[in-house]
């Protein structure tokens, strides 16, 4: 059984999101996406599963309520406080980008409907990269380790800016949580995909499973 994880952060003070926004996204889209989730997963194969197996080897509904509820898990807590990237981010962010800011907003501005955006560690090319992902697609299926993600499905923002996404990821931008993004990194480095799990793991203790997949640590 997952849960409904609890905000890192008070929705009336959060700088990126209004709290009538967060009573919409968190409290009816997120919500539904676990009841979703709970409701598919009872009956299937994946009954005894965790989170992190449900995402890397269900497909169809299953697979989008589950990737959907951990794509938003994992941006609340990119917005959850302004806070500064570690030195090793900096450096790294450095070399693999000309412009990062730049990149990662035109890549956010420019994707097509709805979906993701997201700077991500590549473990083969041992490299930053930022990924876009439609609908519910994670690149926890590509094995890609997720640093930061923004939310560009237009019930993100529609509310607070209506269709004026680029303002919404100005905003955005100026209030990443480079604390948490930081700590991610440094985890992908260390643990890579099985840095994945024990986020997932942490978020989710109601539902931490023992894998079968083979797939991590």
């Amino acid at each position: 059984m997952f849960n409904l994880r609890e905000l890192p952060f008070d929705a009336s003070k959060n700088a990126v999101v209004s709290q009538e926004t967060c009573n919409f996204h968190y409290g009816k889209h997120h919500a539904t996406y676990v009841t979703n989730l709970n409701n598919l997963v009872k009956d299937s194969d994946f009954k005894d599963a965790g989170l992190y197996e449900i995402i890397k080897k269900s497909k169809g509904g299953l697979f989008n309520n589950a990737a959907q509820v951990y794509n938003h898990d994992f941006y609340w807590d990119c917005i959850a406080k302004k806070s500064a990237p570690s030195d090793e981010l900096k450096a790294a962010l450095a070399k693999d980008f000309s412009d990062f800011k730049d990149e990662f907003i035109k890549a956010s501005t420019t994707l097509f409907g709805s979906g993701w955006c997201w700077l991500v560690y590549n473990t083969d090319s041992k490299k930053l990269e930022i990924v876009q992902t439609s609908n519910a697609a994670t690149p926890v299926t590509e094995g890609k380790i997720p640093l930061l993600v923004v939310d560009v499905w237009e019930h993100a923002y529609y509310i607070d800016v209506k269709n004026a996404r680029a303002a919404y990821l100005e905003k955005f931008y100026e209030n990443i949580n480079w604390e948490f993004v930081s700590s991610a990194y440094e985890w992908a480095l260390k643990e890579g995909a099985g840095s994945i799990k024990f986020y997932i793991d942490d978020v989710h203790p109601e539902a931490k499973k023992t894998s079968k997949c083979g797939c991590c640590c």
